[in-house]
């Protein structure tokens, strides 16, 4: 995931300083006064001053001041109030004294002079306060967005680093199986299973990949089991896409055709069979896993594996609209895997 950059804490009050000058421009403009340009140095001097001293205020000020530190913080507030007070007169003065303030009401008292000027330090007090405090709640809702995003990458990670040793782990024992037997089907199984690797470490590293390439690694796993059974296991792979390149999250389905053999048809010994069947359309993908078992529907109590207790959480992690439906049969055992991939997170 991309970071989004952040906006440093001044560059804040550099965007905050013009816009506040626009909106006490706008106030003269709709008072219609006649030396508005002279008004409008006037405010460019004012809001400079306003802005470095809001900007030391809310963020080294502020932040210092606490009951645990009443002195220093009663301190900070005198000396503030100063800054806003009679140390934004004297910059007023200062501006005066370079010809950079132009002094349009020569009859006010120096009281009114100073209180107007307080006044003006309070607008702007209230507008940089709320602005300041609106950006920062979106900050901390970006930040806690973004920790969740990668909280739930990093448990996704996990789960990938259990399901993908289990699946090579219960692959590698066909494997053994053929070789001890000295089979000469073990080549065979050795190179689908260099094909299935291969996948896993080039290709399941991005978030989505075609749906057709999942297909190809199911097709191989079916075609590496199906070595260790003889003619009497039946097995029907079939799919209707509506879109081959459909993006889907990589071996998200595999783990339902991994359990149909290793706790379904490894366990059948009168006529095994395992159906897949697979359909995508209008974005919505059903998955259908059903496969014989050695049990009878008394007994055949769902113990999730954890290829399957992984996917449920995969699932819940990576979309909002799902369902995954199992279905104990009477020697039959049946998951209707549904999906709204247009609800990938």
């Amino acid at each position: 995931m991309k970071k989004v950059p952040r906006l440093k804490k001044y560059e804040l009050y550099l965007w905050l300083a013009p816009a506040f000058l626009v909106l006490n421009l706008l106030k003269d403009i709709v008072k219609g006064s006649s030396d508005f340009p002279y008004r409008a140095v006037n405010e460019t001097w004012l809001v400079c001053y306003v802005t470095v001293i809001n900007y030391r205020f809310f963020e080294h000020g502020l932040p210092g001041m606490s009951l645990k530190r009443f002195f220093r913080s009663f301190l900070l507030a005198v000396l503030f109030f100063f800054a806003y007070s009679l140390g934004f007169f004297l910059w007023r003065q200062l501006g005066v004294t370079l010809h950079i303030f132009t002094v349009l009401n020569k009859t006010m008292s120096l009281d009114d002079r100073i209180g107007a000027l307080v006044g003006y330090s309070l607008s702007a007090i209230i507008f940089f306060g709320i602005i300041r405090h609106i950006v920062n709640h979106i900050k901390l809702k970006q930040s806690a967005q973004e920790l969740r995003i990668a909280s739930q990458q990093a448990e996704l990670n996990y789960l990938k680093s259990q399901t993908n040793p289990h699946f090579l782990f219960n692959t590698l024992n066909n494997i053994y199986s053929l070789a001890r037997d000295k089979s000469d089907l073990a080549p065979e199984s050795i190179l689908r299973l260099s094909k299935i690797l291969r996948y896993m470490l080039y290709e399941t590293s991005a978030p989505y990949t075609a749906i057709e390439q999942d297909l190809k690694i199911i097709d191989d796993y079916i075609a590496l089991e199906k070595l260790r059974y003889d003619e009497s296991l039946h097995i029907n792979f079939s799919h209707d896409l509506e879109d081959r390149k459909q993006g889907i999250t990589p071996l998200l389905l595999i783990p339902l055709v991994e359990n149909a053999f290793k706790h379904g048809v490894s366990e059948t010994r009168d006529r095994p069979f395992v159906n897949v069947f697979l359909t995508v359309k209008n974005r919505v993908l059903v998955f259908t896993v059903e496969n014989s078992t050695g049990e009878p529907v008394e007994s055949n109590v769902v113990k999730e594996s954890i290829g399957l207790s992984n996917l449920r959480r995969q699932l819940e992690l990576l979309y909002t609209d799902y369902n995954l439906d199992i279905q104990p049969g009477n020697y039959t055992f049946k998951a209707i895997l549904k999906i709204n991939l247009a609800s990938h997170v």
